[in-house]
């Protein structure tokens, strides 16, 4: 977490996991104070989740990774997010120390845009009104997001949860207003798809918490050196060959290029069928050309 901030900041406070468009909003109205006012926008949000800390809930899974939310938030105009590590000893910091040490001493608040029902301080005790009254002897400004917005936020997040892991892509980037995505590094796989003409790319996500959409074959975009190349991606175990452990493979239609140990990220664009299993090779190879026609089809009508 910085604690050199120097500049004035306009700041809200929350997970905001899917940075999605109900969070789009109140991103919005940040950085319309921010620009109005000359104060910096920035987001406070804490890691691990702390349900990871307190209730030692390790089958949380997120929609975004935390470094793939410092790039939407940037995309959207907060050039500033602010990652607190959530520790026990933390949640047990009181109300006004919280206000006094972290969000004026350490973020210089002005201005703070939350929600109606935030609660904050030890056991959660404090309220919005709490919050207000602080910022009357502290000489900051507090601006309460109305329930209707709070509800679209709550509601939007558990769909696009709830869509991905059903695998209904379409619906989940309608409500994040991007195309969902996967980001990691490109590790070696086991060479099958080279056997039947289908090289992948393997990638390899590192953060454990991150939803992972169900299984099967996406039409998937990612810029590569500049390049935006459109592929279809396997996310499964490889049945026909016995495998049992799952892995995301990409095929990219135009790509030649290794791309081994780079960082990528892979846009989810939308689902063509579940994961199956063939007989042999050779039926696998013929429902991936099936696959490929399916594709380009969609990605000739794709805007």
């Amino acid at each position: 977490m910085k604690t050199n901030q120097k500049q004035h900041t306009v700041l809200t406070i929350g997970t905001f996991d899917g940075v999605h468009l109900g969070h789009q909003k109140i991103i919005n109205r940040l950085v319309e104070i921010a620009n109005t006012d000359g104060l910096q926008p920035s987001l406070l949000t804490f890691f691990p989740h702390p349900r990871m800390v307190l209730q030692k809930d390790a089958n949380i899974k997120l929609i975004n990774t935390i470094n793939e939310k410092e790039q939407l938030l940037k995309r959207f105009g907060i050039s500033n997010l602010i990652v607190k590590e959530f520790t026990k000893e933390f949640s047990r910091l009181k109300a006004d120390r919280f206000v006094e040490d972290i969000l004026i001493d350490q973020l210089k608040a002005k201005y703070i845009i939350i929600g109606y029902d935030h609660h904050f301080g030890r056991n959660r005790t404090a309220n919005i009104d709490d919050l207000k009254r602080f910022g009357e002897q502290l000489n900051f400004e507090v601006e309460e997001i109305s329930m209707q917005d709070i509800n679209d936020v709550a509601i939007s997040s558990t769909k696009i949860r709830t869509a991905l892991i059903e695998g209904d892509i379409t619906t989940a980037n309608t409500y994040l207003g991007y195309n969902f995505m996967l980001s990691g590094k490109i590790i070696k796989g086991k060479g099958l798809g080279k056997t039947i003409n289908y090289p992948t790319a393997n990638l390899y996500i590192e953060e454990s918490y991150k939803l992972i959409p169900k299984k099967g074959v996406y039409i998937v975009q990612a810029m590569i050196d500049d390049t935006l190349e459109f592929g279809m991606m396997n996310i499964g175990t490889n049945p026909t060959v016995n495998g049992t452990k799952q892995s995301i493979e990409i095929n990219f239609f135009n790509l030649n290029k290794s791309l081994y140990n780079k960082n990528l990220s892979v846009q989810l664009l939308h689902r063509i069928r579940d994961e199956q299993k063939f007989e042999n090779l050779d039926q696998l190879k013929k429902q991936l050309d099936l696959d490929k026609i399916k594709a380009q089809d969609f990605l000739k009508t794709y805007a």
